[in-house]
């Protein structure tokens, strides 16, 4: 039985991290070092730092890592990729080029006879207001529809001058630690979402940049994933156990 492996957040190509090239090759190695390991891949949203997709026209790079998904997908291994807040905008490209199967909402599907709900993580529990509205106006599709009929030139440009504010302002103040089951804002909701469906054993998201492991109640287990910037954490489940880990270079992992 392979493994199936979880990770979110790398953010490539976002111009607030240093060394971009090295921080996607490091990913890839990751990645080609699971290939004939995995099962099943599953990317929970964030992978890039800005992602628009035009009918003819996405953003120049990434060809090492599209490459590597490529490949994988080719393998057999099942790649699924779940859009973030940051690569909301992805429609087809990457099914149709790179073979992943793409996931525009949570997913609540069964691995290996255990019942996950899935999910980038943002826009769950989170009351606040502004950023609710941003992610409104960013999920609208006239308004995306609007967007499109700026030139790539101006459009991606403007998108990854704002990803890097963002990213920037994020790694200032430095991303929240957790706040606590009363206050975390996904925890809230995994809780009151356990309410109506019992039936889940894990729930794993992304988003929020910290690495959270907290069992909930003696069924369901909820994993916060970290992410590929500075932590390079992922979890993987083996079909019986499910486990958090972090990719060091040159280390033997599962």
């Amino acid at each position: 039985m392979k493994n199936v492996y979880f990770l979110s957040d790398a953010h490539l190509g976002s111009l607030a991290i240093d060394h971009g090239r090295m921080h996607e090759r490091r990913l890839v190695r990751f990645l080609d070092s699971i290939k004939h390991k995995a099962a099943a891949i599953y990317l929970l949203g964030d992978m890039f730092d800005f992602w628009y997709e035009y009918k003819y026209v996405v953003p120049r790079g990434y060809t090492r890592f599209l490459g590597k998904l490529s490949e994988l997908s080719d393998l057999g291994v099942e790649i699924h990729y779940f859009t973030g807040n940051h690569d909301i905008w992805a429609y087809n490209y990457l099914e149709h080029e790179c073979g992943v199967i793409l996931h525009t909402q949570p997913l609540t599907t069964e691995i290996y006879g255990k019942i996950f709900f899935l999910a980038h993580g943002d826009g769950l529990g989170d009351p606040d207001k502004k950023f609710k509205l941003l992610r409104a106006f960013f999920h609208n599709r006239f308004c995306q529809v609007m967007f499109s009929t700026i030139h790539p030139r101006w459009s991606i440009w403007f998108g990854m001058q704002w990803a890097k504010h963002s990213r920037q302002k994020h790694m200032k103040e430095e991303e929240p630690t957790y706040m606590g089951e009363d206050k975390e804002h996904l925890v809230l909701y995994t809780k009151e979402y356990i309410q109506y469906h019992p039936n889940v054993d894990y729930f794993i998201y992304g988003h929020r940049h910290i690495e959270l492991d907290l069992q909930l109640t003696k069924k369901a287990r909820m994993i916060i994933l970290g992410d590929w910037i500075t932590q390079f954490t992922y979890a993987v489940f083996d079909g019986e156990h499910m486990f958090l880990s972090e990719y060091i270079e040159g280390e033997s992992r599962p």
